[in-house]
């Protein structure tokens, strides 16, 4: 056999062989070793990896709309902490005090992911940040709130772990802008009436910012036609345009603080407007004019998770507080030249007061709010215990707010309270079991004498309006 047969009966087998080598080196190599392979996250941090970000090919968004028709009830609750981020409603339709033995009438009740993501309310539409597991997706709910029908939902996909839930954060929205916050601190802005998309970040990519354990808990915040967000690493917080997405200016971050659970809060001090956040490493102060560090202080900080968010208190004074042992402390800005000074008046033991999650409400110069052995209770600004509900009468994490001298407090296993919001002391008025549990955690809501809540799988709507 000539030479030139040998190598043309040898050559497509050495080919073939090659070829199969390589394909072995591509699965066992590649896929067991490269970028394909999810990592596999700690006992309490989350998984970071499979994002997808990007451009909106690569995210792979869809709108989908439905039959749902908006309500004309009255009334709105905007975002985390509602209208005026104080959790208390201005409601005005008259709020029922008692509720007889079958407790608030339920009106809609739907099916969400774990978690504890709470709703917010514009003109008769309920917004709301989900995720759904079947389709590995996140997706902003827009429902109605005659009836909870669905009359539109924005998602793009994204891998997400069960890890004590998974979406957790309410959505902002005004006459003009609807904005979310992902699990893994994706952010899209959208139109609230139509879903369409205005704009879409990935603050991962964008600002190399760190998803917190347990995923992202800070809510978006829309200040005029700002977005605010806090995304920590390559900026301390950000404003955004509403319409477009531009960066307006960013926070320099010279402690590599990272984003935690917590909310910004605007405060105004001395005719200076500005954002209170508290990072991991610490508090800040940042000028809403121009994203200035105003003041920084590492007096306020929890190693775990800082999940409740400040409470300005009047007079240049912010009242943080946390679980963990953390307890909490009441912070007071003073003037010094051109900038404001943080001074500690006072700090108080758990035992006295601390929260895990909820952050407390001040109302007729009190603070009300769960401490950690699940008690509502009273304190004044000066750190001192009015009141508590009890050992029989325990919250846990659940939520709380006020409206009309009212206190509607969820515990975790779903049974809800009314009481008076009265500093003299701790005077229920009703309860009923709403929902089934487990962990009621969500934030509520409260618009058109209706009352949201949820549980790690349910979300209901209460008729609490006087019949």
């Amino acid at each position: 056999m000539t030479r030139e047969k040998i190598i043309g009966k040898l050559l497509p087998a050495g080919l073939a062989l090659a070829g199969v080598v390589i394909i072995g080196w591509w699965w066992f190599g590649s896929n067991q070793t490269g970028s394909l392979k999810e990592r596999i996250p700690g006992a309490d941090r989350v998984d970071e990896t499979n994002f997808i970000s990007g451009t909106a090919a690569q995210w792979e968004a869809k709108l989908v709309k439905s039959n749902g028709v908006p309500s004309n009830l009255p009334g709105s609750w905007p975002r985390f902490r509602g209208s005026n981020l104080d959790n208390i409603s201005p409601e005005s339709v008259p709020l029922a005090k008692s509720w007889g033995d079958g407790g608030p009438k339920v009106l809609w009740n739907i099916d969400v992911g774990e978690g504890f993501a709470g709703a917010a309310v514009w003109n008769g539409r309920v917004y709301v940040m989900d995720y759904d597991r079947a389709g590995q997706a996140d997706a902003l709910r827009c429902l109605s709130l005659d009836d909870g029908r669905e009359i539109w939902r924005y998602t793009y996909p994204v891998k997400i772990k069960r890890n004590h839930g998974m979406s957790r954060t309410v959505p902002s929205v005004n006459d003009k802008l609807v904005v979310a916050i992902g699990p893994k601190c994706q952010v899209t802005c959208l139109d609230p009436v139509s879903g369409a998309l205005h704009w879409k970040m990935d603050l991962v990519k964008d600002f190399n910012t760190e998803v917190p354990p347990w995923y992202a808990g800070q809510c978006p915040l829309i200040d005029g036609d700002r977005v605010i967000l806090a995304p920590g690493g390559d900026a301390l917080v950000i404003a955004v345009d509403g319409l477009t997405g531009k960066i307006i200016w960013k926070s320099p971050n010279p402690n590599n603080w990272q984003m935690t659970h917590s909310s910004l809060m605007p405060l105004e001090f001395r005719g200076r407007r500005m954002y209170v956040y508290c990072a991991s490493g610490g508090v800040t102060g940042i000028s809403a004019t121009d994203g200035a560090i105003l003041w920084q202080t590492p007096d306020w900080k929890i190693s775990i998770a800082n999940v409740p968010s400040p409470v300005p208190a009047g007079d240049g004074r912010i009242f943080f507080c946390g679980g963990y042992d953390a307890g909490s402390m009441m912070l007071q800005l003073k003037e010094n030249g051109s900038k404001p000074v943080p001074q500690i008046l006072f700090k108080l033991k758990p035992t006295v007061f601390g929260a895990t999650q909820q952050t407390p409400i001040l109302y007729r110069d009190h603070l009300f709010g769960v401490r950690p052995d699940g008690q509502l209770v009273c304190l004044d600004l000066n750190g001192k215990s009015i009141w508590e509900s009890g050992g029989k009468n325990k919250f846990g994490g659940g939520p709380f707010l006020i409206a009309q001298g009212l206190i509607y407090a969820l515990n975790e296993t779903g049974t809800l309270v009314l009481a008076e919001a009265d500093p003299s002391g701790y005077k229920p008025l009703a309860q009923a079991k709403v929902l089934d549990g487990p962990d009621a955690w969500g934030p509520m809501a409260l618009a058109g004498g209706r009352l949201i809540a949820r549980d790690l799988n349910k979300m209901v709507c209460l008729e609490v309006g006087a019949q």
